[in-house]
């Protein structure tokens, strides 16, 4: 842990969150039963602090909804964007990033419960003509928790501004994987764990080649329709984000060296394609983190896939391995806490639960860095706010 984030654990600790005992009061939802108590104040108090002053320069912007069967609480602060100043829209549209992972991971569960797929097959047994020799020994289920040791593409630009002047290039999934496949492997195939987008590029790709159907329309059929999700979408080649939306913004430096405020909600994330590119809402992953962890997605054996974490260490900084097929897991407050967070620019979200349900949490962040070295502040006092600080004997992040 950092300075930066010591320092943030320190803030927390000082509003009262970091026991995780209280209860979110089901009040602050005024469809729901009120429940009196002190510690669902004190849980009330340190999310909206949580989000008090927006905007500010960490974010612009922030919904929050948490739920579950302790409770439930609903909250938005900011702006819809820095012109108007509008207040932000509660049921906006967001670009999730990474939470696009939990999805590409439950469709290929899903097609292995089929039969369509076997998690313990090369993946070059599917796309021997993508997948070389190298990597023959990689299976479906190592793409799935980061084990598989192929290195990340190559994208052009090194600075968020380099980035920015790309910002509308069009990246081809197979030339992704051509990119990653041609470099030496990081490590043999299931021995350390690197997170990385380029296994669910691949597994996209997988999707494709057992379906012969496009990636976006399988995960509609299996996932998003059946859900009712009708605010989640993949936005393909389309930069823009269709219907109501808060501005998302990132700190970029001007040429005379100072730094300013650039709206970025324009730009495309075709570099993340089934790894990172979905917009939702906080309204849809709500529901589909409920019906995820209730089985209503993946169901028996092949959902805890998605609760197994490998039993190796990380590439980089030899912590255990913190990410099975599609999440990641933390200890907070006593207790496992489950899910996933994502990053695109201008905008930080992510979707969380205890294994059994009790509490749920979903944010959108209007980060202004959101996809620095540090995570955000805004975001972390939400986490800190709903579970609790971080065992002392938790491994640190991965």
């Amino acid at each position: 842990m950092n300075g930066t984030l010591r320092t943030l654990l320190a803030t927390a600790l000082a509003l009262g969150v970091a026991s995780g005992a209280a209860v979110v009061p089901a009040a602050a939802d005024p469809t729901a039963t009120p429940t009196a108590s002190a510690s669902a104040s004190d849980a009330t108090a340190a999310l909206e602090a949580a989000i008090a002053g927006l905007p500010d320069d960490h974010a612009t912007a922030a919904l929050v909804r948490v739920g579950g069967t302790e409770g439930t609480w609903r909250g938005s602060a900011g702006v819809h964007d820095l012109r108007t100043n509008r207040p932000a829209d509660p049921g906006a549209r967001f670009r999730a990033g990474s939470v696009t992972k939990v999805f590409t991971a439950a469709v290929v569960l899903r097609l292995a419960a089929e039969g369509r797929l076997d998690l313990d097959r090369p993946a070059r047994a599917y796309l021997p003509e993508l997948i070389p020799a190298a990597y023959a020994g990689v299976t479906v289920r190592q793409l799935l928790n980061h084990t598989h040791g192929i290195p990340a593409a190559d994208l052009p630009g090194t600075t968020v501004e380099e980035w920015y002047e790309n910002r509308f290039a069009v990246h081809r999934p197979e030339d992704l994987v051509r990119s990653a496949t041609a470099k030496r492997p990081e490590f043999a195939p299931g021995k350390r764990q690197h997170y990385l987008n380029i296994g669910y590029t691949i597994a996209g790709l997988l999707i494709e080649r057992v379906t012969g159907e496009r990636y976006e329309d399988v995960l509609a059929d299996r996932v998003l329709r059946p859900l009712g999700l009708r605010d989640t979408y993949s936005p393909g080649t389309n930069p823009r984000i269709v219907g109501r939306h808060n501005h998302g913004y990132q700190w970029l430096r001007q040429p005379d060296g100072t730094k300013a405020l650039r709206d970025v909600s324009v730009w495309s994330t075709t570099d993340g394609w089934a790894a990172g590119d979905l917009v939702s809402t906080t309204a849809d992953l709500e529901r589909f983190t409920r019906a995820l962890f209730a089985g209503r997605v993946v169901s028996g054996p092949l959902l805890e896939e998605m609760f197994t974490l490998p039993r190796v260490r990380d590439f980089r900084t030899g912590a255990p391995a913190a990410y099975s097929a599609g999440l990641s897991m933390k200890r907070l407050g006593g207790r496992e806490v489950w899910g996933k967070t994502g990053g695109r620019w201008g905008y930080n979200a992510a979707v969380a639960s205890t294994r059994g349900g009790e509490r749920t949490l979903v944010y959108s962040v209007n980060s202004t860095d959101a996809k620095g070295q540090d995570t955000n502040r805004v975001a972390l006092m939400l986490m800190l706010a709903t579970y609790g600080a971080p065992d002392p004997s938790a491994a640190p992040d991965a």
